[in-house]
């Protein structure tokens, strides 16, 4: 008996590798790169939480576009803001489809905006930034709700008097209030537990992607579907997050009024009611949760963490913070609110406030594209479908485009005079058709913010900046600050 289950365990195993060097035989014109192992491809490579860092190495091998194979599956990589232009902004079409991975089946299953592709997608997000922009998505009423909820924000942190406390907490709440009033019509008080639930659950998926169990379901779902593993706790706390959206969705359904909608999910319900004889809309209820969560996730997740990462370099370097904040006197004064009319008055805070976001490279691989048709690119043809990497670490980091890439320095965004000026490498919202939709929102919350907490209090780091680590944590794809606390010196 022994003998023969090795015989066929051996037999299985030639089989699979048969059939992958055949997979492996039929890719086309594909970049060079790596020889991948039989189905695991060249994941034995990738085996580290700086991803962005082994691709990078990679691309100086086997140049600036290589084919990497993730299991059995190959993915084209970019590298350097020359092919990463190329592909997203002027072949932007092409490389404008998400990557259908098996681990989305698990959460979303492509419904929504983040995850959903073809008509779906191009539909929703329309409707999206459409709905957004009327209620006030890069306008003064927005505005308005952002420096109400930073009054709330700089209260709570008056009422630490002095101590010394970890700031991430109020910042993530604060934020998330801003995308709250225009998703759900409402901002929550801190102490609100079923928020702070949605909240947590968001945090721990976004930990679990980096989960071997969840890393390998996206290469074996059929075998992993049948196995205990905690690849199911992301669906469950999908599931969880789900139900919290569907009860303010019935709160909503119960009092609307299709002349006079509130929020994003008043809009939605009433296109709902305007299609409902339409056996090929998109909108419906499943699509209403799910864009409603990615509106939430991208809304808040990576403004809190720039904003709480800001705080950290700053209090590094004391002679950057001193400069903004003389910058704030001058143009602000201390008795007057932050505005966004400010902002073309204070070129060392812009150019603070980009190259914290081009530092910090909170996602440093971006989400994964796919090709929506066969793509001719340089010289290659990429098949429809095909996963492909955009490293956006390499575009934020390209030394062509930034003098000393791996040192903080605003100079990166001044000019000779001292102005503010634009660089094409800043693609800390992506770029092309799949570029972030709320880059708007985040840039008005990250100077309000900024400002306004500059404006109120001076930093002071728990040891001396020499002492302050700069190094990220690692959360599935994207880069957190590292946990710490600091003192607020009131003004």
């Amino acid at each position: 008996m022994e003998l023969t289950g090795f015989l066929l365990l051996f037999l299985l195993s030639v089989l699979l590798i048969l059939l992958a060097q055949r997979f492996f035989s039929k890719q086309g014109n594909l970049p060079p790169g790596p020889t991948p192992l039989p189905l695991l491809g060249n994941l034995l490579q990738l085996k580290s939480r700086e991803i962005h860092t082994v691709m990078l190495q990679l691309s100086k091998k086997y140049g600036p576009v290589y084919t990497l194979y993730i299991g059995p599956f190959p993915s084209v990589v970019l590298c350097g803001y020359k092919a990463v232009k190329e592909a997203l902004v002027d072949q932007g079409e092409q490389f404008s489809g998400r990557a259908i991975l098996p681990v989305v089946d698990l959460t979303s299953q492509q419904y929504g905006i983040a995850f959903s592709n073809g008509e779906r997608w191009k539909e929703l997000r329309r409707f999206s930034l459409t709905t957004l922009r009327n209620f006030g998505m890069g306008k003064r009423s927005i505005e308005e709700r952002i420096q109400e909820e930073i009054h709330y924000l700089l209260d709570a942190f008056h009422e630490t008097q002095g101590s010394l406390f970890s700031p991430a907490f109020f910042i993530r709440r604060s934020v998330s209030n801003v995308i709250c009033s225009v998703i759900f019509g409402k901002r929550f008080e801190y102490t609100d537990q079923k928020l702070q639930k949605l909240l947590d659950l968001m945090s721990e998926n976004l930990r679990r992607v980096d989960n071997v169990w969840v890393q390998l379901y996206n290469f074996f779902p059929f075998i992993l579907n049948l196995l205990p593993g905690p690849h199911h706790k992301l669906a469950e706390n999908y599931q969880e997050q789900m139900q919290y959206v569907e009860e303010i969705v019935k709160e909503h359904e119960a009092t609307l009024d299709p002349s006079s909608p509130r929020d994003y999910i008043d809009a939605f319900l009433i296109k709902m009611q305007q299609e409902s004889k339409n056996p090929q809309s998109e909108y419906s209820k499943q699509n209403l949760f799910s864009a409603a969560l990615d509106i939430f996730f991208a809304g808040q997740e990576s403004t809190s963490s720039t904003l709480g990462y800001g705080l950290l370099i700053l209090m590094k370097y004391p002679h950057i913070k001193e400069k903004v904040q003389a910058e704030i006197e001058t143009v602000i004064g201390r008795s007057r609110r932050p505005c966004m009319e400010d902002r073309a008055k204070m070129p060392y805070t812009e150019a603070v406030l980009h190259e914290i976001m081009r530092f910090i490279d909170f996602l440093p691989i971006g989400a994964p594209r796919s090709v929506t048709d066969d793509t001719k690119f340089r010289e290659y043809t990429i098949p429809k479908g095909t996963t492909v990497f955009a490293l956006l670490h390499s575009v934020l980091y390209d030394p062509s485009l930034f003098e000393n890439p791996d040192v903080f320095d605003p100079q990166h965004f001044l000019d000779q005079n001292g102005s503010f000026k634009k660089s094409e490498g800043f693609m800390a919202f992506s770029a092309g058709k799949r570029i972030c939709p709320g880059e708007a929102l985040a840039r008005m919350e990250l100077f309000l913010f900024f400002t306004s907490i500059l404006q109120k209090f001076d930093l002071d780091p728990f040891g001396t900046p020499e002492d302050i680590d700069l190094s990220p944590e690692y959360s599935g794809f994207g880069k957190m600050a590292p946990s710490y606390k600091l003192k607020l010196i009131a003004y």
